[in-house]
């Protein structure tokens, strides 16, 4: 039990998933710091500039007031921060319309590279494989026809 574990292991990391996920999470730890640059210095900045200088990442709802009684806080500011919800919307928007537009990029080159008529990309070998089946055993279905036409 123990040895196939192991080799079950083995095999995962040798095919290349465990790979896969080390370097889409490196890639998506660069990716966060890249969005979240865009969007406090290019897209809030204008947003800011827009709503005459409102500075959206300190902007909250206050539900209470701080205390300060003989110089020291009795109650701390209760409040909603809204406008890091609303940063965090902004991410949220250019995150996924940068993934959407990366994975149709994805799928329209996957679905070149999946026509073996398309000659411009290469083809798959499994794409490949199952294009020749499937035009043999048409072959084979013609004969068979005309054999059976025959009789």
């Amino acid at each position: 039990m123990k040895f196939k574990l192991l080799q079950d292991f083995k095999d995962f990391a040798v095919k290349g998933n465990m790979i896969d996920i080390a370097i889409g999470v490196i890639i998506g730890t660069a990716f966060n710091k890249v969005v979240n640059v865009l969007v406090k210095e290019v897209l809030m900045p204008p947003l800011t500039y827009m709503t005459d200088g409102v500075n959206w990442e300190n902007r909250k709802y206050v539900i209470r007031e701080a205390i300060v009684a003989e110089g020291k806080p009795k109650y701390e500011e209760v409040a909603i921060g809204y406008g890091k919800l609303i940063e965090a919307g902004v991410d949220f928007l250019v995150i996924s319309f940068t993934v959407f537009l990366v994975v149709r990029v994805m799928n329209s080159m996957k679905k070149k590279a999946e026509d073996p008529k398309n000659k411009t990309v290469t083809t798959p070998k499994n794409i490949e494989l199952m294009n020749k089946t499937n035009e043999l055993l048409e072959k084979q279905n013609e004969y068979l026809q005309k054999a059976l036409e025959r009789k």
